[in-house]
């Protein structure tokens, strides 16, 4: 995984509970809210090189969680297949209130 903000933000949502709570709060705020490292600081009493190394941290964390587990990949992997599958379906599937509903039930497992 690259360091979009989205990757930040999958990981975070799926080991930000390993992270210490300042940890999580000061990602949440960068990676979600879109808050400066400015913001962050003058929010918490910190510098800005005091949220930097927060994030820092905390990124590194994520990824070495994810390099163990692979949760976040697989779950990549499970939403493209199940998107490929839904578009394979409703090319074969009629066009009728079951197949919408049958499309709609696979759509949500994504």
């Amino acid at each position: 995984m690259d360091t979009s903000p989205l990757d930040r933000s999958l990981l975070l949502d799926f080991y930000g509970e390993l992270l210490t709570e300042k940890q999580r709060v000061t990602c949440d705020l960068h990676w979600n809210e879109d808050l400066s490292l400015a913001e962050i600081a003058e929010q918490n009493g910190l510098t800005r090189q005091g949220v930097w190394d927060i994030l820092r941290r905390a990124e590194a964390a994520l990824r070495e969680y994810e390099a163990k587990t692979g949760l976040v990949g697989r779950f990549l992997e499970r939403r493209e297949a199940i998107a490929g599958i839904r578009k394979d379906l409703a090319a074969l599937l009629p066009d009728d209130e079951r197949s919408r509903d049958i499309l709609a039930r696979l759509e949500e497992l994504t």
